[in-house]
């Protein structure tokens, strides 16, 4: 089968289920085992399975040969190998921690490229539409729209209603306000309070100086008394 019909088939069963992030890669420069490399992401084991089924399935009905699948019995990472191109259908955290777009993805093929499958004869279904590729969806003529602007309100306040204002506020000059003491400043007064009274020393006697005259002593004698 030629290498482009299968890579249109290969995208549109990817498209068919809904296949996220679909990456497309020319790989025949880097190795001679295949020429495609797709990549794809699944939101679910169930999601995966099915991309995996879709691929299968249309490629066989197109008449092309399915080498191989892996890993459909867990759903994270399947594989199917179709010979000339590998698909990898992964959940979007295999996909950021395995990185195969920075191994093979330095040949990236545009989607929109590739020419799809001729359509037979008396087949009026429509084409679908993909809806990750920006190309593809239809544009749409968007009219202008006038925007009619409203007159701003005028204000209702009269002066008349400030005037009580401006009174109060000159009573309120001139008055004094009793300010209430701080938490810790009424703690700093009852500690002063509560430390106990200092004790005055009463001053000692001078000392006598050297040089001053000795102070006189006076013995008075006591009469004996006779029997």
């Amino acid at each position: 089968m030629d290498i482009k019909k299968l890579q249109t088939l290969v995208v549109d069963a990817l498209e068919d289920v809904k296949g996220q992030d679909i990456a497309v890669f020319e790989t025949s420069h880097l190795t001679s085992l295949f020429d495609r490399i797709a990549i794809v992401s699944g939101t679910s084991n169930r999601q995966t399975k099915a991309l995996a089924a879709s691929v299968r399935d249309k490629v066989k009905d197109a008449g092309g040969q399915i080498i191989g699948m892996e890993g459909e019995e867990t759903g994270e990472w399947v594989l199917v190998d179709l010979g000339d191109m590998i698909v990898h259908i992964m959940q979007a955290p295999i996909r950021a921690y395995y990185r195969l777009e920075e191994i093979w993805g330095d040949t990236p093929i545009k989607l929109g490229a590739a020419k799809r499958a001729p359509k037979k004869a008396g087949d009026d279904e429509p084409k679908k539409i993909s809806g990750h590729l920006a190309a593809s969806k239809a544009k749409v003529e968007v009219s202008p729209v006038i925007e009619k602007k409203t007159p701003a309100k005028k204000s209702t306040t009269t002066t008349a209603k400030k005037a009580p204002a401006k009174k109060a506020a000159s009573k309120a000059v001139g008055k004094t306000v009793k300010i209430a003491p701080t938490k810790t400043e009424a703690a700093a007064v009852k500690a002063l309070k509560a430390l106990p009274e200092k004790k005055v020393r009463t001053p000692r006697a001078a000392k006598p100086a050297a040089d001053a005259a000795p102070a006189k002593t006076v013995i008075k004698r006591i009469k004996k008394v006779e029997a």
